[in-house]
């Protein structure tokens, strides 16, 4: 038997084993079923579920899913429509998702392969510092596949966009203090400005008065 602080207690019979869990107010679970002889343990058995939920749950929540994107291009692809793919890659790549490029050749441009790999390699070049290759261009029937991994962890990709998030979210609360403060500012001078005027209304009659 093991003690509740893992101390060895030694072999004792179940009954006397029984009798100290409940002097302890524990548990008696068995350990290790399959041991001659086998291993129980005093302990208290629903706080060890719940720390193993915990544990668990931690686990998950940390755990990182590997996500690949996939973007498809021609391989004689416009500017306007290149610059779109791109921006679709580093957006991808900036969240931490690994992305497939697939270039798609059709009719007589399955004869021109070249023109898919350098459009490939000018890719990797225009976002090398948010990825690096990670599988080199290959043919794949009438295809040319390339999958660009990021150089962020999606951990790391997703604690930044927290604390952006986070950082966007205190200076729009700055920015709305400061605007309440103008504003409160703004009506003190309003009452200022037309504390004379009221004073000038009460005088105009008493002057009338004197004249009369």
């Amino acid at each position: 038997m093991v003690g509740p602080n893992g101390e060895q207690v030694g072999i004792v019979r179940v009954e006397d084993a029984l009798r100290l869990a409940e002097e302890a107010n524990l548990d008696l679970v068995e350990v290790a079923p399959m041991a001659k002889p086998p291993v129980a343990k005093l302990m208290d058995f629903g706080k060890f579920k719940y720390e193993a939920a915990m544990k668990a749950r931690e686990a998950r929540k940390n755990q990182v899913n590997t996500v690949i994107k996939e973007i498809k291009l021609r391989p004689k692809i416009d500017p306007h429509d290149y610059g779109t793919k791109k921006g679709h890659v580093e957006r991808f790549l900036k969240a931490g998702d690994k992305v497939k490029v697939t270039i798609m050749f059709r009719g007589r441009e399955q004869s021109r392969p070249e023109l898919g790999r350098r459009l490939l390699e000018r890719l990797a070049e225009d976002i090398v510092e948010l990825g690096y290759v990670e599988s080199a261009p290959k043919q794949d029937g009438r295809n040319m596949i390339m999958v660009i991994g990021p150089t962020k962890k999606k951990a790391e990709a997703k604690a930044e966009q927290r604390r952006s998030r986070e950082q966007r979210g205190a200076a729009g609360a700055h920015g709305d203090a400061a605007q309440a403060e103008h504003a409160e500012q703004t009506e003190q001078t309003e009452q200022i400005d037309e504390t004379p005027q009221a004073d000038q209304a009460q005088q105009v009659p008493t002057e009338q008065a004197a004249a009369e």
